[in-house]
C-alpha cells in the first residue's frame, strides 16, 4: 500500500463508484479495478449506452465489459444510481469515461446531490462557458471533481496548474502539443506513407476517438485548452478560440463510416503542406497556443527542428508553461499523452484520491 493510500482514513467498504462507459478508457479501467491498486473501491454498477449491471457478482466477473454488450439491464440511471445510494456509502463516486455531451452536462447536478464525479469526458469543462460555469457553482457544495483524465491523459498539468494559482503565480503564456493522436500522427509523418494510413494505425492502436474527425477537426485539442485557459483565470467562450481543422469540408457532413471509407482524401493536402515544410527545413506540429492576452489558437503550423515539439516521440503531449515566476524559461510538462491504460489510469488516481477525502 502506498504512503497516501496508508494515510486514508476511509476503510474500502465506504467508497463505492458506478462507471459510465465501459468502451476503450473504461474497458482499461474495469482492469485497473481487479488490480490491488484498486482495494479500496467498490464497482457497484456498471454501464454502457444501452445496458447496465449492477448484480455484484456479473460486475465481479471479468467479462464484464463483454458481457454488457448483449446482456444486462436497460440503462436506467435511476435505478443506477439507486445501487449507489444503496451501498451505504458515504463517498460514492460517478465515473464518466464517456464522450457524451449529454453525460457532461449531467456533472453538476450530480455534484449537487452529493456524488464525487471522475471524468475522462472534455464536454462540459471544455465547453460552453455557461457548463463551466454550472460546474464551479455545483463545486462549491463540497463534492469533488476528478479531471486529470481531460487533459494530457493524467500528465500532472492540471493540478500543477492550479498549484501555482494557489501560491500566487500567474500564466502568462502556454503552448504545446495536447492531443496524443494528433503528436503520434506528426511525429511520425514524413511524407513517404499516406497520412490515411497513418491515421488508420493510429486508430487501431485506440490513440484517436472512435470518429477521429474529433480529433482532425481540432476541436478535442480546443476543448483541453479552454479547460486549460479557465483553471488559469481566462474565461473564454468557446468561440473565442481559433481552430483550423484538418477535415476537408467535403468530409465534415458525412457519417463515419464513409469518412473512413474516404480517408484518402486528407493525403493530398497535408502532402503538399508536408512538402512546403520541408523546402523550408522544418516540420509540421498540431500547437495550441494561449497569450497573456487570452488570445487562443489551436492548428498546424511548421516549426523548425530545433524546437521542442519536434523533439517529441510516440504520443507524447507537451505543455510549456510560462508563468510569473517561471518567465525566464518555461515549465515543461511531457510524457505520453494519449492510450486506454494511461487514463485509465489517470480515472483511477483521481477516485482514489477523492476516497481519501476527510
Amino acid at each position: 500500500m502506498s504512503a497516501v493510500l496508508a494515510d486514508c482514513p476511509r476503510p474500502a467498504s465506504a467508497i463505492a463508484l458506478v462507471l459510465l462507459g465501459t468502451g476503450v478508457v473504461g474497458g482499461a479501467l474495469l482492469q485497473l479495478l481487479d488490480t490491488p491498486a484498486a482495494a479500496p473501491l467498490r464497482l457497484v454498477g456498471a454501464a454502457n449506452s444501452r445496458r447496465q449491471q449492477t448484480d455484484p457478482r456479473r460486475l465481479a466477473r471479468r467479462s464484464l465489459r463483454e458481457q454488457l454488450r448483449s446482456e444486462g439491464d436497460a440503462r436506467d440511471d435511476v435505478a443506477l444510481f439507486a445501487a449507489l445510494d444503496a451501498s451505504g456509502a458515504p463517498a460514492r463516486i460517478i465515473v464518466d469515461a464517456t464522450a457524451s455531451a449529454a453525460l457532461a452536462a449531467r456533472h453538476p447536478s450530480w455534484l449537487a446531490r452529493g456524488y464525487h464525479v471522475v471524468t475522462a469526458n472534455k464536454a462540459l469543462a471544455g465547453g460552453e462557458l455557461d457548463g463551466w460555469r454550472a460546474l464551479q457553482a455545483a463545486l462549491a457544495t463540497g463534492a469533488r471533481y476528478g479531471d486529470a483524465a481531460t487533459v494530457g491523459a493524467g500528465l500532472p498539468v492540471l493540478s500543477t496548474l492550479r498549484r501555482l494559482r494557489r501560491c500566487g503565480d500567474s500564466l502568462l503564456t502556454l503552448e504545446g502539443v495536447f492531443s496524443g493522436s494528433l503528436s503520434y500522427l506528426f511525429n511520425q509523418y514524413d511524407g513517404r506513407r499516406p497520412f490515411s494510413a497513418l491515421l488508420a494505425e493510429a486508430r487501431a492502436l485506440g490513440y484517436t476517438e472512435p470518429d477521429p474527425r474529433s480529433d482532425l477537426s481540432g476541436e478535442d485539442v480546443a476543448r483541453k485548452l479552454l479547460i486549460l485557459a479557465r483553471h488559469a483565470g481566462f474565461p473564454l467562450g468557446s468561440d473565442e478560440v481559433a481552430v483550423e481543422s484538418l477535415v476537408p469540408a467535403a468530409l465534415r457532413g458525412v457519417d463515419t463510416a464513409t469518412f473512413l471509407d474516404r480517408l484518402s482524401e486528407l493525403d493530398a493536402p497535408l502532402a503538399e503542406r508536408h512538402a512546403r515544410a520541408a523546402t523550408r527545413g522544418k516540420v509540421l506540429r498540431f500547437l495550441a497556443r494561449l497569450d497573456q492576452r487570452g488570445r487562443a489558437r489551436v492548428g498546424l503550423v511548421e516549426v523548425p527542428t530545433t524546437h521542442p515539439s519536434a523533439q517529441l516521440h510516440g504520443t507524447d503531449n507537451q505543455f510549456a508553461l510560462t508563468t510569473t515566476r517561471y518567465n525566464t524559461r518555461p515549465m515543461v510538462i511531457q510524457g505520453p499523452g494519449a492510450g486506454p491504460e494511461v487514463t485509465a489510469q489517470a480515472l483511477l488516481g483521481d477516485a482514489l484520491a477523492l476516497a481519501c477525502v476527510r
